[in-house]
């Protein structure tokens, strides 16, 4: 676990979310390392205080159900929220809207790709929720990082990109209009890419070239590798709303 300079690129207070699933080894990657900055609001979703107390993170508020934590539960009181098992929200979402709440716009989340491929799924789902109202998660896996950006864009500065490590973009929303990704090999300016297509998957970043994908209108995924830059983002508008209350009730979809 690396202590980071600063907060990140995505504006307002950092939060970093420790979920409960895989984590991948340093000696594979150094990338994979995980890096809390200085500042950070930090949250363990569930089994996610499992690794913040391996790596000696001391979490602001810890929040599950602790159906997916092994060592002991965490002490009761204002920084343990305690969830019930048979909720709408998962888990993460829960972390992610008590960070949102504490003001953070800015969420770098471990523990949320690989494993269960339905969890890496509502994953990738809760970053384009989080871009719909102007904020940005980043979601850490192994080697790779997945993010969303909305009616705005990501820029990289010049790196010594390594061959065949590869940016994809995807449209979540169902068109996507104005996408632009000047800087990769396959340079696509003011194209438009449609939910049910894969047009924009394995392009490269150029070694000392700088980057950028950006959309107009719409919604992106965007993976890119864990060893780039951490990149500039920008907003074409203003956004409002936010990612709704904290859900404690069981869920009354059981009642029928």
């Amino acid at each position: 676990m690396t202590d980071g300079a600063d907060a990140g690129a995505g504006g307002g207070e950092v939060c970093v979310v420790f979920a409960a699933g895989e984590y991948y080894d340093v000696r594979d990657n150094p990338a994979n390392a995980v890096e809390v900055p200085r500042g950070a609001f930090v949250v363990a979703a569930d089994g996610g205080l499992d690794h913040t107390r391996a790596l000696g993170v001391e979490p602001d508020v810890v929040v599950g159900d602790f159906d997916s934590l092994e060592g002991a539960r965490p002490a009761a009181g204002g920084r343990t929220i305690a969830l019930p098992p048979l909720k709408d929200d998962p888990d993460l979402l829960s972390a992610l809207k008590i960070g949102w709440s504490h003001g953070c716009r800015t969420f770098h989340i471990y523990g949320a790709l690989g494993g269960r491929i339905d969890h890496t799924i509502s994953s990738i789902q809760l970053t384009a929720l989080i871009a719909h109202h102007g904020g940005i998660g980043f979601l850490h896996g192994d080697g790779t990082i997945v993010t969303a950006i909305c009616d705005g864009g990501l820029a990289w500065p010049a790196f010594d990109a390594r061959a065949g490590r590869m940016v994809s973009v995807f449209s979540h929303s169902d068109v996507s209009r104005g996408v632009d990704e000047p800087g990769l090999k396959y340079r696509m300016m003011d194209g438009t890419l449609h939910g049910d297509t894969v047009q924009g998957v394995s392009n490269e970043f150029l070694p000392g070239t700088a980057s950028a994908v950006s959309v107009r209108e719409g919604t992106l995924i965007v993976t890119y590798p864990a060893e780039a830059p951490a990149p500039q983002v920008t907003r074409y508008h203003g956004f409002s709303g936010d990612l709704g209350p904290l859900d404690t009730a069981v869920s009354p979809l059981l009642a029928g």
